[in-house]
Order: structure tokens, then sequence, then C-alpha cells
């Protein structure tokens, strides 16, 4: 054996963590840039910023963007964030999620990238490793801001990887946090259970599933409802209007995103029925943004996708298997990373609207209660209270002040209906007090 092979060979078990390495600076940079750029969103990054803020603090989750004193636990079941506030005490930003979420996925490639190393060999290996960090459904999520699904992803491959192994407690550990995580979740360790089960493990397995649909339940049809106080789950019309047909080339495109990077190598293994779940409701559901390949709900899918096409790979024992799907990771990954930097580079604030709009924040007191366009919030949320513009002023709720970017777009309203609600803030009550060719910050006027 030569000095490179052996060289070669003591590098091997460390791939795997340079993988992940280089995947926390790529996602760390890109979510930091986005959102240095104004391109994050007050409706997420602000939003869940606002709740980790609360526990930070000791509260109880709110957060006012999603309206006044909503309790985001009554909106989706996430008490996961709760691990987040020791790091937001030491760094009271936004970033804090950012860097978090990145760190998070970037944890997930080591398990991933570590299986397919073993059953393809270091260089194919790798590259289905490179295939899984620029897949479309992690770089998403990294372009939409936070979410709390990224808590899932490397529990779902550190469990994936262990049922792989055989390693049955070892995956079902792994597994029964997701409860945690978001309340449509336990429906996978629910059908992890029946895998176990297929598998021989029935004690285990069904104890698994039987817990997983208990938790489902529990969660769905008593804790959200008791928490939100509308007793009702708030996205039951959204799981509920079942439109198996509607957008069915939507559809089609959103699989073929999943499993073509591997060469559809994932339908070769059993583990690819731990994808039903998530896949089930959103590809079922009537709600068109829960179709689309062109946001984050691929996240939690991505690492089961790409263990069972590891999987699929070693059981099918075909040489032209193992050599075409590290190509097709690699060429799905050139190609996600492309349409998602284009994607997300348009439209975007130039460095003097930029600028512009950084000044006039500076003008916003902390402590304050302010009224923030969605491109502007998240600018906000580590030092002030928050509410979405132009939702409101509305009611009771009038805001000292008020801050929104020029109008531009046709969402949530017109460019005309943006330029009338801000021409009748200013006949009714607000004065504006520093503008620029990038936002407008209007102070409520004194009672005479």
């Amino acid at each position: 054996m030569s000095v490179s092979d052996t060289a070669a060979r003591r590098f091997t078990p460390y791939l795997p963590y340079f993988l992940a390495g280089g995947a926390f600076v790529i996602y760390a940079v890109w979510s930091l840039s986005l959102h240095s750029a104004f391109q994050s969103s007050g409706q997420d990054l602000g939003l869940f910023e606002q709740a980790v803020r609360a526990y930070a603090d000791g509260h109880w989750p709110t957060a006012d963007l999603k309206g006044p004193g909503i309790p985001l636990l009554g909106d989706h079941f996430s008490p996961v964030l709760v691990l987040l506030a020791p790091f937001y005490l030491v760094w009271p930003s936004p970033a804090t999620l950012l860097v978090a979420q990145a760190a998070l996925l970037a944890v997930s490639v080591i398990p991933v990238s570590r299986s397919a190393i073993r059953v393809l060999g270091p260089g194919r290996g790798a590259a289905i490793g490179v295939g899984y960090v620029l897949s479309t459904g992690l770089l998403e999520t990294m372009t939409h801001d936070f979410h709390e699904i990224c808590f899932a992803v490397p529990l779902l491959a550190f469990a994936g990887e262990r049922l792989l192994r055989r390693q049955w407690g070892w995956a079902v550990g792994f597994a029964v946090p997701l409860v945690l995580v978001k309340e449509d979740l336990p429906m996978t360790l629910a059908v992890l259970g029946l895998y176990l089960v297929w598998q021989g493990q029935r004690r285990l397995g069904w104890a698994t599933a039987a817990f997983g649909v208990l938790a489902t339940v529990v969660i769905v049809r008593v804790v959200l409802p008791a928490i939100n106080g509308s007793g009702a789950y708030s996205y039951g019309d959204k799981w509920g209007g079942l439109e198996p047909f509607a957008g069915f080339p939507v559809k089609l495109a959103t699989l073929a995103v999943l499993l073509a990077p591997t060469a559809f190598a994932a339908l070769r293994s059993p583990l690819a029925i731990l994808l039903l779940p998530t896949l089930a409701w959103r590809l079922l559901s009537g709600f068109h943004y829960y179709w689309s390949p062109a946001l984050y709900y691929d996240a939690v899918l991505i690492p089961i996708a790409f263990l069972a096409a590891v999987d699929g790979i070693g059981r099918a024992r075909a040489a032209w298997l193992s050599r075409v799907a590290p190509i097709c990771a690699v060429v799905a990954a050139l190609c996600s990373t492309t349409v998602v930097l284009l994607h997300a580079n348009q439209p975007r604030w130039t460095a003097e609207q930029q600028a512009a709009a950084t000044q006039i924040l500076a003008q916003v007191p902390d402590g304050a209660t302010i009224a923030a366009a969605p491109r502007l919030a998240p600018h906000l949320t580590s030092r002030c209270r928050v509410l979405l513009y132009p939702t409101y002023p509305a009611g009771a709720e009038q805001p000292e002040w008020i801050v929104t970017n020029r109008p531009e777009g046709t969402w949530p309203l017109s460019v005309p209906e943006q330029e009338k609600r801000l021409a009748d803030l200013t006949r009714t009550g607000y004065d504006v007090v520093a503008g620029n060719p990038a936002a407008v910050l209007l102070h409520r006027r004194s009672a005479q």
C-alpha cells in the first residue's frame, strides 16, 4: 500500500466532519448575507425570534408578529425552540437563530455522508454527501429564513443511520424528540415504529408506533386547541381539504426533485416508508404552498431520501447504480445551487437601499412598540415590540411607531393600496419623521 493510499484511509473517517464543516460555512454565510441584505421576513425569522426572546426572558413564547400576544405554542407545537434561549441570552440577535439553523442542518451531514462512505467508499460517498449538502430542500430552508423543522433534520438523519445499522434502540432514541419539534412529525415516529415491526422488532416497533399516534392525537386535538383558545387546530382546514389530483404537475416535480438526485435509488429501500407521512399531508392537502419543492417543507424529507438511497444502492448490488447515483447527486447539487442563487437574488435591494433602510431603523428607540413591514421587522425584533404592518395599526393596537419600505411589489397590498395606506395614516394620526428612497418612519401624533 502506497503512502498516499495510507493517508487517504486515515483521512476517510474524518471526511463526514469535513463535509459538515463546509456545509456550516455555506449555510451560515448564505443565510446571514440574505438577512443583512433585507431578504429575510418578519413572518418567519422575526416571528420565531420573538418566541425565542420570550423564552430567554423567562416568559411564555408569544409572537406579536403573528398577532398581539399570540401564544406561539398554540399555532405550532414546537417547545424545542426553548433550547435556543441560552444562546439568545449571549447573542440577542436574529443571527443567533440563523447560525443555529445552519449548525443543525450541517450536523445532519455527518450521518448521511458517513453512511454513504460506508457503502460506496470515500470518493462516491463524498459525492453523495456533496449532493446532500447542496440539495434543494436544505438550500431552500436556508433561503427561507428560520423554521423550527431545522431541529428535525439531524434527528431524522441520525435515526435513519441507526436504522440502517440495525441499532434499533438508538434509532428510537433519536426519533422520539420529534414530538417536540412540530405536530406533524410524531406520525413519522409512528411509521418508524412500523418499520421496526417490519424488521422483526415487534415489541419496540408497536410501542413506538402507538406512542407516535397517541402524541399526534393529544397534540392536535387537545394541546394546540387549548393553548390557542379557539378550541380547534389552526391548520386543520389545510390538512382536511383533500385535493389529491390538484396541482399534479407541481407534485410530480416535488417528487422528482426529492428522488432524482440519487437516481431514484431510495425507492429500492424499505426506509423510504418514512417519507410517506410528510408527503401524504403535503400532497393530499388543498393548500398549494405545501406542494412545491421551492420552500422549506422538503427539509425533513432530504435525510430520509438520501439514506434510503444509500440503502437502496447497497441492496441493489448493481454496479451501474453505484456509479450513476453519485453523478446524479453532484449534477443535482450544481443545478439546485444555481436555481436557488438566481431566485434569491431577484428582487434584491441595492447596497444604497440597504444603507438607507439601516439609517431609518437606527432612529427607532429601543423598547418601542412599532408596526413594521415584513422586510424590516426582523431587524427590530431583538430590541422592540414589533407588530406586522400593514395589518397594524388597527383597533386598540395603535403603535407609537410605524416603519415600512417604500411601496414595492404587490403583496400584501398593491402599490396604489400601499400609497393610500400611508396617506391615510398621515391624515388620521401619524407624522412622517424620516424618509428616504428605501423606507419611511412614522410617529403617532400626541393627543391634543
